[in-house]
């Protein structure tokens, strides 16, 4: 892939500095990003996927790129245009940022473009056709024809720009067409056609071939006539608006879900950040258009190629699985089936750990469905951040409350663009009889924990499920997670408090073992971190080991690069945003970063510290987490630190998991010092944790996955 240049020389002045005199030791975390979704733009052209898949990923990529723009860079554009010149970590102004933003991104637009029309290629090599209106033939006008009339022109609306008609408001990720019209008996007008989210991109062609046609050739080629009679098209062209889509918490909310409501109501509304042309498009059109809507000239781009590229995720049809990745069913935990089912049962026994997706979400929902219809159990605990819109997990909680059991649920309603879903279940939930709580104002209850009260005999028995990922059955199919199923009295007694923390504001004055945030996490780590360092100053092994989504806090960056001084070995596998620098001689040369992109998505988060014994060790102190490592997550969020103590649930993690990672060749990429990454070269047997997991037996099985199976050569032990 393409790399970042960077001038090594502020690099080489960091390496002699200590670790907290140089901007330039971080890496900046909007380029950082930019460089994750380059990655998934590669897999697009990654000759090992089927075709349809890397159809997937180059959509995945757009759609990421539309979200940093409604999010990161409307933020940034705020600061600037506010006048703050405040740098960021790595040292540049918000303005300085945007600059190196656009360069960046456009050059990746060119890339996602071209790699459209390489895969448009080899989609008609495999007789998967995406027509112009010039192909169709006569039949294919008249089913067009009908189509238009019965399925686009009711919800169409054509909109002449006139002082009776002013320029109308574009939603936020709004297609629309821009047309210059000649009256047959009038002078020339500018007009509009805004293209419903809800109506279909892709037209679906009668007869046995794949045949696809984009709505806005049909609208050019036949609706037109319809939606303008007597008017003759002089110019068109298309484009989309991308708006300012963060949520401001007010200062005074009286009412937390009404000030959500207003607030998603002024997000649809928000600045544009970002106004997309189609190539061809006349220049006095798209001057028109950014007039009207007064956005920047920096934030107009002119795309060669297709408008809204995330929308080709609708050419995926099932009528071609072999351009699909193969069918993969998740396993279900056999512990829980060696006891018939009964999850409560099974967690007594023994601390469980769940893989996802290699082991199926239905045991979380299991589990929880248990607890709503168990006549034993008396009250059940929850948080809610993103879950589906269909969700066994409300439904269950509903009924639970509706069979007078105690249900607290706490829904988060700051979970980005998830608010809308999460006011619905908090009313259906509220209306089931269950107590319904929106957490903090500032601080968003990013922790993913259950607990179950149940009573046992003459004693009352709590379980607990922590969770690294969401209580969201539909990401948990694509998603790598864990879960942790235990009734630890410890664990359960922390977990107690941490809901108490949220309905009661009070942070809990002691835990047992958890470590939260917005006070604990950070503390606990930097600890954990100089332990390594006092090992290694020793003389004795000194190892870590970690697995997050992103690491960008400055304070935990310098803690590690302190330890590599120290001499600690370091191995990190960062899915997206690093700001560390790895392998910079007297700075982090004992750090190596990997980045492990596929065909699931690495979300779960562990942390691994060998305690002066080394990596692994079954005396290595090891962690899951909620938790990023990133200033809001350890600063801004309800986040718990989970412990693992059970020797077998331990070793699963260690000894699997975390070395499966390290060890992948296959779908890796390789974080450099000067902040490009590389794709690591696969050995003579590609190594994929994906396909190893896949084939694997169940974690929490009766432990064959622990004696000699292998999949693709694969070797269990780092140490070999």
């Amino acid at each position: 892939m393409e790399q970042l240049a960077i001038d090594p020389a502020p690099i080489e002045r960091a390496t002699s500095a200590a670790p907290g005199e140089s901007p330039k030791r971080y890496i900046n975390r909007e380029l950082s990003w930019l460089a994750f979704n380059e990655r998934v733009l590669e897999e697009a052209s990654n000759s090992e996927h089927p075709l349809l898949e890397r159809v997937r990923f180059l959509s995945i990529s757009d759609s990421n790129l539309d979200e940093f723009y409604m999010v990161r860079v409307a933020g940034l554009q705020e600061l600037a245009e506010s006048g703050i010149t405040a740098k960021s970590d790595d040292g540049l102004t918000p303005e300085q940022q945007l600059v190196a933003i656009a360069e960046v991104a456009r050059d990746l637009v060119r890339r996602q473009q071209k790699c459209w029309v390489d895969l448009q290629k080899r989609m008609r090599e495999e007789r998967i056709f995406i027509l112009g209106h010039e192909a169709l033939t006569g039949e294919d006008r008249d089913w067009l024809n009908q189509f238009f009339i019965d399925r686009l022109l009711p919800v169409m609306t054509p909109i002449a720009i006139d002082p009776a008609h002013p320029f109308p408001f574009i939603p936020n990720r709004a297609l629309a067409i821009v047309v210059e019209l000649r009256r047959d008996d009038g002078p020339e007008i500018n007009a509009l056609v805004l293209i419903p989210e809800r109506v279909e991109r892709f037209i679906r062609l009668p007869g046995k071939e794949i045949r696809f046609i984009v709505v806005e050739e049909v609208l050019l080629a036949i609706g037109m006539s319809e939606l303008f009679p007597g008017m003759t098209p002089l110019g068109h062209g298309m484009f989309r608006a991308l708006r300012n889509s963060d949520i401001e918490i007010e200062e005074k909310a009286q009412d937390l879900v009404a000030m959500f409501e207003s607030a998603l109501k002024r997000r649809r509304r928000g600045d544009i950040t970002r106004l997309m042309f189609s190539a061809g498009t006349p220049d006095r059109l798209r001057d028109f258009v950014v007039e009207e809507t007064r956005t920047q000239p920096r934030d107009v781009v002119t795309l060669d190629g297709i408008v809204a590229l995330s929308d080709i995720r609708h050419l995926i049809t099932p009528e071609r699985p072999d351009l699909l990745f193969p069918p993969f069913a998740p396993r279900f935990p056999e512990r829980i089936k060696d006891y018939g089912g009964d999850c409560f049962a099974a967690i007594r026994a023994k601390d469980i750990v769940v893989h996802h997706p290699y082991e199926s979400f239905d045991v979380v929902v299991q589990f929880l469905r248990q607890a709503a219809d168990d006549p034993n159990v008396i009250a059940i605990k929850q948080t809610l951040y993103r879950t589906s819109e269909d969700s066994p997990i409300v439904a269950a909680l509903a009924d639970a409350a509706e069979a007078g059991k105690s249900v607290t649920a706490v829904v988060e309603l700051k979970a980005r663009f998830d608010e809308e879903h999460n006011i619905h279940w908090a009313r259906r939930l509220e209306q089931a009889g269950a107590q319904v709580i929106f957490g903090f104002i500032y601080l968003k209850t990013h922790a993913k924990v259950s607990l179950v009260a149940r009573r046992e005999g003459e004693t009352l028995r709590s379980y607990v499920h922590f969770g690294t990922g969401n209580y969201h059955p539909v990401t948990a199919k694509i998603y790598t997670d864990l879960s942790l199923f235990t009734c630890d009295p410890a664990l359960c007694h922390d977990a107690a408090r941490v809901f108490n923390f949220v309905t009661g504001y009070a942070p809990p004055a002691h835990l047992e073992k958890l470590a939260i945030s917005p006070d604990g996490i950070r503390a606990k780590l930097i600890k954990l971190i100089e332990a390594e360092i006092a090992h290694a100053e020793a003389g004795r092994p000194a190892t870590i080991w970690a697995k997050l989504n992103a690491l960008v806090d400055a304070g935990m960056i310098d803690a590690l690069y302190r330890a590599s001084q120290a001499g600690v070995s370091i191995s990190l596998v960062i899915r997206g945003m690093c700001s560390l620098r790895p392998g910079v001689p007297g700075l982090s040369e004992n750090i190596t970063v990997k980045s492990i992109v596929g065909r699931f998505l690495e979300h779960a988060r562990i942390v691994c510290f060998g305690a002066g014994h080394g990596l692994p060790s079954p005396d290595a102190a090891v962690f899951i987490s909620s938790a990023d490592w990133m200033p809001r997550n350890l600063d801004g969020r309800v986040e718990t630190l989970i412990p693992i103590e059970n020797p077998t649930v331990h070793q699963q993690i260690l000894d699997q998991i975390m070395e499966a990672n390290l060890h992948d060749d296959a779908q890796s990429w390789i974080l450099r010092p000067d902040g490009s990454w590389e794709r690591a070269l696969p050995g003579a047997k590609p190594q994929s944790a994906h396909v190893y997991f896949m084939v694997n037996p169940s974690l929490s099985g009766r432990g064959s996955a622990l004696h000699g199976h292998h999949a693709h050569g694969y070797r269990l032990r780092i140490s070999d």
